[in-house]
């Protein structure tokens, strides 16, 4: 089955899942360009993307609109219900669709998806669960190696893939 959408969550996943706050309640958030470049990548080879995330925050509406996201679901209480939701507002079926996410609350969405993935420093109950750890951290390159996998993973199909682990 060809993966057709990648959901990401950010804190953890897209950021190292630090928050820096200035004074005045300003929210910063540090973003990889390697991420970046790997989303970019998707969208090169027709790969939807998709943000969910449990916060809400100017700097990843930002970010999302620079990177061309498909779709950015912020204050998300209910990773399943968001994903169901995004499958079905860009067209694209549960089973068509990848997950990263880093900690617990990430682990209902995963259960909408045909592939899942974890950074490669996230929780032991998410690295257990997904089907892919990967070796880079949140924030450090773990959603471009995601997207190199799952280009890999688009080109060879799930057997060739699954049998290479």
């Amino acid at each position: 089955m060809k993966i057709k959408l990648l959901c990401m969550d950010v804190d953890g996943t897209l950021t190292d899942g630090s928050l820096y706050l200035g004074p005045n309640g300003e929210e910063f958030k540090r973003f990889h360009v390697k991420d970046g470049l790997g989303i970019q990548m998707l969208h090169a080879s027709g790969v939807k993307t998709a943000i969910i995330t449990g916060r809400s925050s100017g700097a990843v509406q930002r970010r999302a609109q620079e990177l061309e996201i498909g779709l950015v679901m912020q204050g998300i209480r209910d990773k399943a219900a968001a994903v169901r939701q995004a499958c079905s507002e860009l067209g694209v079926r549960p089973e068509e669709t990848a997950f990263i996410g880093d900690d617990v609350n990430d682990l209902p969405g995963f259960g909408q998806c045909g592939l899942t993935f974890a950074p490669g420093d996230a929780v032991a109950a998410v690295r257990e669960k997904a089907d892919v750890c990967l070796n880079a951290f949140g924030g450090c390159g773990a959603v471009r190696e995601c997207a190199e996998w799952l280009l890999g993973y688009n080109q060879k199909g799930t057997e060739e893939c699954r049998n290479a682990e």
